[in-house]
């Protein structure tokens, strides 16, 4: 009697995989991500963890999976000025300020401090993508010929988010559209444009 192929274990995709990746969410709010385990978000997805290992290498290549799902791509929109992009991009449903970002965050900066392996999935799965877009939009700016000459593209491109997180995480200060605009206004664009450019006044707060 021949016996039977084995049969190919089934694959987490689909509705079923964010299902998941949202549970994940939920539990690493609750917890941080130190104490998140994976018996923990298989409990809550109503799982098997070796439903989830089938998918996931461990829990940093799930947490991270479920944050770049989360928080998606850096949209940017082409304004026709630095501002108005670097406003589109963080003001507003979706941007920066979104209080679900802000809890994603506070779960996982120890880790990010502490965890190597969490550090390196998280900069390569939820960071990279980001600064790339963002660089895109200096870039595009570069191109109009908004940026001074000696414009340092690897220091301006994540001045924004990286002032965001300093007063939300350091200084207790919640991000708002305001915020955004006054970092935008009174950094980013005195550092980034030409003396000349009519969006360099630091007093703007409307949309360009």
């Amino acid at each position: 009697m021949t016996p039977e192929a084995p049969q190919p274990r089934p694959r987490v995709e689909g509705d079923r995989e964010q299902e998941v990746l949202d549970a994940a969410l939920d539990v690493l709010v609750e917890v941080g991500y130190d104490r998140l385990t994976m018996d923990a978000v298989a409990t809550r997805a109503r799982a098997s963890k070796a439903t989830l290992y089938r998918r996931w290498a461990g829990k940093a290549a799930l947490v991270t999976d479920a944050l770049a799902a989360a928080r998606g791509p850096l949209v940017t929109s082409d304004t026709g000025t630095l501002r108005g992009d670097l406003l589109a991009a963080f003001c507003g449903p979706g941007g920066f300020t979104e209080p679900s970002h802000v809890r994603h965050l506070a779960s996982v900066a120890t880790a990010i401090a502490t965890d190597p392996e969490f550090a390196a999935a998280f900069r390569e799965r939820v960071v990279a993508a980001k600064l790339l877009a963002l660089r895109g939009v200096f870039e595009r700016a570069a191109a109009r010929g908004e940026l001074r000459d000696d414009a340092d593209l690897d220091v301006l491109a994540p001045t924004l988010p990286a002032l965001l997180v300093h007063r939300c995480h350091v200084l207790g200060e919640l991000p708002d559209d305001a915020l955004v605009e006054r970092v935008v206004d009174q950094v980013v664009l005195p550092a980034a444009l030409r003396p000349a450019h009519p969006d360099r006044r630091p007093d703007r707060r409307t949309h360009s």
